[in-house]
């Protein structure tokens, strides 16, 4: 069964890739869900580990923050070190590496961590009823005064600027902080480290899952698809020991598997969900 956070994220992309089908005349599509990814952040071992919460991230590294003398007033973002965020954190510059606009993983980091984190003001939740493309703007706009540097999509190139500063931070997907355990540590989120376990039962907050879609229409039709489908279902692919793991996805449980399986193999088409 999945976590509320999965659940989310998943109902989230399933609309979005219904309306986006429904535009373009294409009303029979097939979901096949694969595995889910987490998203960390992460520092050096020669550091203590962060222990965040989604409301630490926003503060931190969005453009616009609210007002620390109150109100329901946004600000250019005033915060200098992690401990003028948050008094329990460490009096440490605030330097994140991290991915630039184009990647999927800066979209997954500013919608799951910095929305997330916004989501703890009242009002700024509020302002998504009112003014959605404001909101928007305010939960995944990072600052960029140099406390966010983007470093490209060269993930050894952060880890080799994490070794040589303790005090900064990088963001990447879970599968290279596994790698490079020796080096770096994953950060703490609302309590939860990013492990495999944990994100594979959607425990991580910062977690997202990951889907491919075909045209029911193509299925027999165009040859491969059929084949295509049932590759990707297999547990050589994308089991507990499949050959996804390895590139880093992190697997299904097994009854979600079977689930999604059950789907592929009888062809049901992707609805919207509430």
């Amino acid at each position: 069964m999945e976590h509320p956070d999965i659940t989310n994220a998943s109902r989230r992309i399933k609309n979005s890739q219904f309306e986006r089908c429904l535009q373009n005349a294409v009303t029979e599509i097939i979901e096949a869900k694969i595995g889910n990814d987490g998203i960390v952040l992460a520092n050096s071992k020669k550091a203590a580990p962060l222990k965040l919460t989604r409301k630490d991230i926003f503060l931190a590294l969005a453009k616009e923050v609210p007002d620390p003398n109150g109100g329901e007033k946004l600000i250019p973002n005033p915060y200098k070190t992690w401990k003028d965020v948050n008094s329990s954190l460490p009096d440490k510059a605030i330097e994140v590496l991290g991915p630039p606009p184009t990647s999927g993983t800066r979209d997954a980091f500013v919608e799951l961590a910095m929305e997330g984190g916004a989501k703890k003001f009242d009002w700024i939740t509020a302002m998504k009823k009112t003014n959605k493309n404001k909101y928007k703007t305010v939960c995944h706009t990072i600052r960029e005064d140099g406390a966010y540097v983007e470093a490209g999509e060269n993930d050894n190139l952060i880890v080799q600027k994490l070794e040589a500063n303790p005090d900064a931070v990088g963001i990447f997907g879970f599968s290279f902080l596994d790698q490079n355990m020796d080096k770096i540590q994953g950060s703490y989120v609302d309590g939860v480290q990013p492990t495999f376990e944990a994100i594979a039962d959607g425990k991580y907050p910062v977690s997202r899952p990951l889907f491919f879609y075909v045209k029911k229409a193509h299925v027999g039709v165009i040859p491969g698809i059929k084949e295509y489908l049932a590759e990707f279902t297999s547990e050589k692919c994308w089991g507990e020991d499949g050959y996804l793991g390895e590139k880093g996805m992190i697997p299904m449980p097994d009854t979600e598997r079977q689930q999604y399986r059950n789907a592929i193999e009888t062809l049901e088409v992707l609805t919207a969900v509430k």
